[in-house]
């Protein structure tokens, strides 16, 4: 009698076969073994007034139900210059999707919408651009070409988006390496997405004709962990010259990553710099578990070729009504459909990534492509089925060595679907498919769309070559900030705790910093240490009013510096700060109920404290005396004498005895 098939441990032990291992056990030796290469493309928005190619405001965002008006699209695509499609642009057209556009009259104009041509492109973008790619060090170019990089998934109204190369070969140096640099452009923003269900996909056009820097590096990172540090590399960069918007969605990293035998996929719009190590891991042995699955199905299957599914059509009641979403489909008048797929038994069940399968892989496709809501479908090997396929092999008259997928879709949909699995059962002959994925928190992926290629960009004809004079690259020259590892040595030399500068280089405080210590001759490590701590702690706890901002702190430390009050009051004035940022100083003291004491007053209280602890000590501890003598002065001591001088003088005074 033929065993139970258990897809529990089925997945354990194709787990076990593609050589899976956590992030945390990885060593850079296993990255060599699978032949690890990953490079990124960096988006950061600009803090400019403008959007690129009109004159609509920057920087103000809508609510999603706060629109003027609607505009509906149909995308379609169009011929290359060279006469030819590009795929992604196939694949979108097979999607059918409703487009719609929300516009707030504040926001958009009719150049959003593609009723009126590009105006020049913004000047002040251009000079933040050519600031950048020379921190980059890469090469100027000599004249601004720009041109349309097609885009078929509604996101920008026009189908393409208006792009511009800045900068080309650069490099940026990592602890260990240098990272070479490809490019620096300059482009437009797309559309924010509200949702996206079935056929319908809803966008606000706030955030649309934006400016933003693309930075795109060579595939030289060679483990997860290198290219999370060249990613916050280039974030600390772009901060640093001090004219870049920050905040969700200000800045989204693409991630590209390849493995020996597998193909380029892109990882697209990771929203957090830490979330990529548990990414391209995981990306990294999904291509070897889809490597293979490709060596399994190559040796069962000689002709692949001639392979080719089968289908039925099934009725809804001879299946169980509790299962929620075929009841829920039966509802919506969807038909049923089972597909036989031909020897092809333990691919659906194969792991792919944590909690994953290679059925994963078409369920994400049909999601995307056919526009099936997931879940979209259930198959003969699932863990925890909720219905008996056996019924459906007979009517398939399927082989013992043959897998099965149910899936449920309006009748439109139905040719698409089958299209679909089909076609993603054919690439798992040939290995890795290029794709681009959309990213999660946990670490794993989901299909968004087929890679792009060089068929998707071609030059605007709306836009003149604009020539980029020696005298422009010369004036932002003069702005360049000091190089990131300068900083690093800087904060280094200062004898700042490492853990507080991936926090002043993220939020370009260095400015801020030199500024106070220069102006009030103060310590630039406890200044260094005010903020990479003490500022950051109180940023955790809480959101700051409106009205906050890091140039509040220096204010702060010129007041306590004119009134001659010590430094060490302002982590207590902070939260007060924080939460009120308009407050004068003067009534922030007020509010932690600060007096001005001399240092003579508080130095006089110390015999009489040293007698009275005398009287009361029960503690063994030789140190309880000076602990208690300054829990009772330090209220007194805040803002008028340091507290390590206060504690010198203190042990002086005890050493007496």
């Amino acid at each position: 009698m033929k065993e139970a098939f258990n897809p529990a441990e089925y997945y354990e032990k194709t787990r076990q076969l593609v050589g899976y291992v956590s992030r945390k056990k990885a060593t850079p030796g296993t990255y060599a073994e699978l032949g690890f290469k990953c490079g990124l493309e960096i988006h950061q928005q600009l803090k400019t007034s403008q959007k690129l190619f009109c004159r609509c405001p920057a920087g103000i965002y809508q609510n999603g139900n706060d629109f003027d008006a609607e505009v509906i699209r149909h995308m379609r695509p169009t011929l290359s210059e060279m006469g030819e499609y590009d795929g992604t642009a196939l694949m979108e057209r097979r999607t059918r999707k409703n487009i719609i556009y929300r516009i707030k009259n504040e926001t958009a104009c009719t150049y959003e919408i593609d009723d009126t041509p590009p105006f020049p492109i913004n000047r002040e973008a251009l000079n933040i651009a050519i600031e950048i790619a020379l921190l980059l060090k890469t090469n100027i170019v000599g004249e601004l070409h720009i041109t349309r990089k097609q885009y078929l998934d509604g996101s920008i109204p026009t189908g393409f988006q208006r792009t511009a190369i800045v900068g080309i070969e650069g490099e940026i140096p990592l602890k260990n390496k240098k990272i070479r640099i490809i490019q620096l452009s300059i482009e437009e923003d797309a559309c924010r997405e509200v949702s996206d269900i079935g056929h319908w996909r809803i966008y606000t056009t706030d955030r649309l004709g934006m400016p933003l820097i693309e930075t795109v590096t060579y595939p030289d990172m060679k483990t997860p962990d290198e290219a999370a540090e060249a990613g916050h590399y280039l974030r600390f960069l772009a901060r640093s010259s001090g004219h870049v918007r920050t905040g969700i969605g200000a800045a989204r990293e693409d991630v590209n990553v390849s493995i020996t035998g597998g193909t380029r996929v892109e990882i697209k719009g990771v929203a957090h710099i830490s979330w990529i190590p548990e990414l391209t891991h995981n990306e990294a042995f999904r291509q070897k578990a889809l490597l293979e699955i490709k060596k399994i199905l190559n040796e069962k299957i000689k002709k692949p070729r001639d392979w080719k599914s089968s289908h039925k059509e099934l009725e809804f009641d001879s299946f169980p009504a509790s299962y929620q979403p075929l009841a829920e489909a039966f509802s919506r008048n969807m038909k049923l459909i089972a597909v036989n797929l031909p020897q092809m038994a333990g691919i659906l069940p194969f792991f792919t990534q944590p909690g994953q399968t290679f059925a994963h892989e078409i369920s994400g496709r049909l999601k995307v492509i056919a526009c099936l809501d997931q879940p979209n479908m259930l198959y003969s090997e699932q863990d925890k089925l909720e219905i008996n396929f056996d019924k459906i092999k007979q009517v398939l008259k399927a082989g013992d060595d043959d897998a099965q997928i149910l899936f449920w879709s309006s009748p439109d949909d139905i040719a698409t679907a089958l299209e679909t699995i089909e076609e993603r059962c054919r690439m798992a002959f040939e290995g890795v498919p290029n794709e681009t994925r959309k990213s999660f928190p946990d670490g794993t992926t989901i299909f968004e769309r087929v890679l792009p290629g060089p068929d998707r960009m071609y030059p605007d004809t709306d836009s003149a070559p604009l020539p980029i004079e020696q005298s422009m690259i010369e004036e932002q020259r003069k702005n360049i900030p000091p190089e990131i590892f300068q900083r690093f040595e800087q904060l280094k030399n200062w004898q700042v705790p490492e853990d507080t500068y991936p926090y002043l280089l993220k939020n370009n405080l260095m400015p801020t910093i030199e500024k106070i210590v220069r102006e009030g001759n103060i310590d630039p490590k406890y200044v260094s240490t005010f903020f990479g701590h003490t500022v950051k702690n109180i940023e955790g706890k809480r959101p700051p009013a409106t009205g906050f901002s890091y140039n509040k702190i220096y204010g702060l430390f010129k007041f306590l510096g004119e009134k001659n009050i010590d430094r060490e009051i302002a982590s207590y004035m902070l939260p007060v700060l924080y939460d009120h940022p308009n407050m004068e100083f003067e009534s922030i003291l007020t509010t932690i109920d600060y007096k001005p004491h001399s240092r003579e007053e508080i130095l006089s209280y110390l015999p009489v404290l040293k007698e009275k602890f005398k009287q009361i000590n029960t503690s063994p501890r030789p140190e309880a005396a000076l602990d208690w003598i300054m829990g009772r002065l330090r209220k007194l001591a805040v803002g008028n004498i340091p507290l390590d001088e206060l504690k010198a003088l203190i042990e002086k005074e005890l050493a007496h005895d």
